[in-house]
């Protein structure tokens, strides 16, 4: 509830919010349009103005994540223009900070293929477009950066990235976000 004086979100965004906050909590399956409604202090019928069905609904927030690590990428690109190992790294780091920021649950984009099955067929494709993506632009770092093997480094990172999502899901052991870091920065080490 915002406090006085402080602005209230459209309701198109406190249903987003609302959303998100569910779905990294509850899963996408679980939650249902009435129970995003009332968190995001709307109607049903106001959420589907807004958005036709829970699958656009989950759509339009995969597409929101996709922008944010598009965007986080992109200003490492800016920031980092004469440096593709630090785009790595910062890209490593920008996952590892965010493990907490989604209640230990994983990665969302894992998460929700996971849990839709077979259903939604479009943010599916979403996602696995989006997967792809992030990949073939770690290998074009991988590439700059002199990588030997662009290619194999490129999918070492994006395993290992998966995998400590995983970890943090299940805390099969402390430190694992140090020790993840401490493995991508030392093979990022080689290529300087």
């Amino acid at each position: 509830m915002p406090r006085a004086n402080e602005p209230r979100l459209p309701p198109r965004d406190r249903i987003l919010q609302a959303a998100e906050a569910l779905f990294y909590q509850e899963g996408i399956v679980r939650v249902t349009v009435d129970a995003i409604a009332e968190k995001a202090q709307s109607t049903k019928m106001t959420l589907y103005r807004h958005f036709e069905s829970k699958e656009v609904l989950v759509s339009e927030w995969i597409g929101l994540l996709i922008e944010d690590y598009s965007h986080v990428l992109d200003q490492l690109a800016e920031s980092h223009a004469d440096s593709a190992a630090e785009q790595i790294s910062g890209f490593v780091r920008f996952v590892i900070d965010n493990l907490s920021g989604t209640s230990q649950r994983g990665c969302p984009f894992t998460n929700t293929l996971a849990e839709i099955g077979d259903q939604y067929a479009d943010v599916r494709a979403l996602i696995i477009s989006h997967k792809k993506r992030q990949y073939q632009r770690l290998e074009a770092l991988c590439t700059k950066a002199g990588a030997n093997a662009p290619d194999s480094l490129a999918k070492e990172i994006t395993l290992i990235l998966e995998g400590i999502q995983v970890v943090a899901q299940n805390a099969s052991f402390e430190k694992s976000s140090e020790f993840t870091l401490n493995i991508i920065e030392s093979k990022l080490a080689l290529l300087k």
